[in-house]
């Protein structure tokens, strides 16, 4: 099965096709400056990177254009759109509603919506792109992916910040986590090569990006992370 995985941003796009069965990227790349004059598309496929200036006003026309990169004679590696047999969706912030990964609904998407004030600029993205693809693919399934919900596993004396319970209760203030897909591919990989039954495991984690957290994982669980309330990330100069 060959998997479309889609990054939504608020002025970019990211994505890769997978073939689940051989385990290989088939294309990856990057749309920047989506909304704004200039916009461009970086496409990667078999090695080679190609730059297409192509103006997309929203995330609905963005993901147009890569699918057309997708099914190109030239460029691309699937050649219908019936090759897919799903789209996956990273989304950064489910709450407390989502601890694993789900087939979006419409209660799924409201849920999302509903997590906006956790992570009001990465949602919105999420939600555009998926509106975008229910729009031009409705045929296939997708997928919301949490990069809250490995870390659900917290126990809540970890999660529960030492102020006022009530601010829990009444507006959700806790420890939620991020990163959580690279903390739990990361933790698995890690196993994989030390040929060791990940539940037997102590790890320490370090995602390290324009975002950055610790994790610690027992038993292939996450049990505390640096990461509090909401994703933060770095500005430009580096703060």
């Amino acid at each position: 099965m060959k998997v479309l995985v889609l990054n939504s941003g608020s002025s970019s796009l990211k994505y890769q096709v997978i073939d689940m069965e051989k385990e290989k990227v088939l294309a990856k790349g990057y749309f920047e400056r989506i909304g704004q004059p200039n916009s461009f598309l970086t496409h990667k496929v078999n090695g080679e990177k190609h730059k297409f200036e192509h103006q997309a006003k929203n995330h609905e026309k963005a993901i147009e254009f890569v699918l057309k990169r997708l099914t190109n004679d030239h460029y691309g590696v699937i050649k219908s759109l019936d090759e897919l047999g799903a789209i996956g969706h990273r989304i950064v912030h489910g709450g407390e509603k989502f601890k694993q990964s789900t087939i979006i609904t419409d209660e799924v998407i409201e849920g999302i919506k509903e997590c906006i004030d956790l992570a009001p600029l990465h949602n919105p993205a999420a939600i555009a792109g998926i509106e975008a693809c229910r729009k031009i693919v409705p045929n296939i399934k997708m997928v919301a992916v949490f990069d809250t919900a490995f870390h659900q596993t917290i126990p809540k004396e970890r999660y529960i910040y030492p102020i006022g319970y009530e601010y829990y209760k009444k507006y959700g203030i806790r420890k939620y986590g991020a990163h959580g897909t690279s903390h739990k591919y990361v933790a698995y990989r890690v196993a994989q090569i030390m040929g060791v039954d990940i539940e037997k495991l102590k790890i320490v984690n370090c995602h390290l990006g324009q975002g950055a957290s610790i994790c610690a994982i027992q038993n292939g669980k996450s049990v505390e992370t640096s990461m509090g309330l909401t994703p933060l990330r770095r500005n430009s100069n580096g703060k």
